[in-house]
């Protein structure tokens, strides 16, 4: 148990289901990092105790800010939006893998085999460390994480992943969105010279010639994205464990915030309910 502001609850690691709670999200509120041409979050107090004696709050946000599930919809014309996607795509099994990459270097499919090729099953959800989960700031975070390529794409499609995760930016590397040379871009067009001082000479449109291929190429497939995981995930990296993190039934909706979790049962003592009738 623990006791929050005077009150009891049952803890992450200690209730009475026998189950352990990981938070793997972000914060989601005032000033929390966005993308770089994203409004920021606005947060108005409707009414508060001294005023009405119940706290009501407006927000006014993007659905792609802190950690956040994208709907097909929202990159693939004629595709599914979040409403239209079936429960069970947000809850499953699956692996925490570690792969350390530095600014702006790529995440492969020959990567997602090293790591996990032996372990992955059709249907997992894939959860990806790359390690800048603890850079998420409005700073650096969004310009120059590491990013997904098209042959790591091409593997989840093989693999038959399910939904996969990642402590970066976006489903991309962050040069084959708006950020770089790409349709609504670059939004920070001072990268071109950086990027060519950083590759050795080479020209970001060069190395970066399609916009977003990662994100059409998993949402073609069925295969939904999470950006900017974060929380405690060092704690359950390397390991499998079963996820949770449902969006609001959002009609038409092109993404949502989610609250991801892992829940691990090291005593196999819960069990989902049968249906029975009572």
């Amino acid at each position: 148990m623990v006791e929050i502001r005077g009150i009891e609850f049952q803890a992450n690691d200690d209730n009475d289901m026998g189950l352990e709670f990981v938070n793997l999200s972000h914060r989601f509120g005032y000033q929390c990092p966005n993308w770089p041409y994203f409004k920021d979050v606005a947060i108005e107090r409707k009414h508060y105790m001294a005023k009405s004696g119940v706290l009501s709050q407006t927000i006014t946000t993007t659905m792609h800010v802190t950690t956040h599930i994208d709907a097909p919809a929202h990159v693939v014309q004629g595709t599914p939006f979040i409403d239209e996607v079936p429960l069970p795509h947000f809850f499953g099994s699956g692996l925490v893998v570690s792969i350390p990459k530095k600014k702006w270097e790529s995440i492969t499919g020959d990567d997602l085999e090293k790591a996990c090729g032996h372990a992955i099953r059709k249907g997992d959800v894939l959860i990806i460390n790359t390690g800048w989960h603890k850079e998420y700031e409005d700073g650096d975070y969004f310009a120059y994480c590491p990013g997904l390529v098209q042959s790591a794409a091409d593997w989840m499609v093989e693999k038959g992943v399910k939904v996969v995760g990642h402590d970066t930016q976006a489903n991309d590397h962050p040069l084959a969105t708006a950020i770089g040379p790409q349709r609504n871009g670059p939004i920070l067009p001072h990268l071109e010279e950086e990027y060519k001082e950083w590759s050795g000479g080479r020209d970001w449109k060069d190395d970066f010639p399609e916009w977003e291929p990662v994100h059409n190429t998993l949402f073609s497939n069925g295969i939904l994205g999470i950006e900017n995981v974060g929380g405690d995930l060092d704690s359950v990296t390397g390991k499998r464990v079963t996820f949770a993190f449902f969006p609001w039934n959002w009609d038409r909706g092109d993404g949502c915030i989610i609250r991801l979790v892992a829940i691990t049962d090291k005593q196999q003592a819960y069990r989902i309910e049968a249906g029975e009738a009572f």
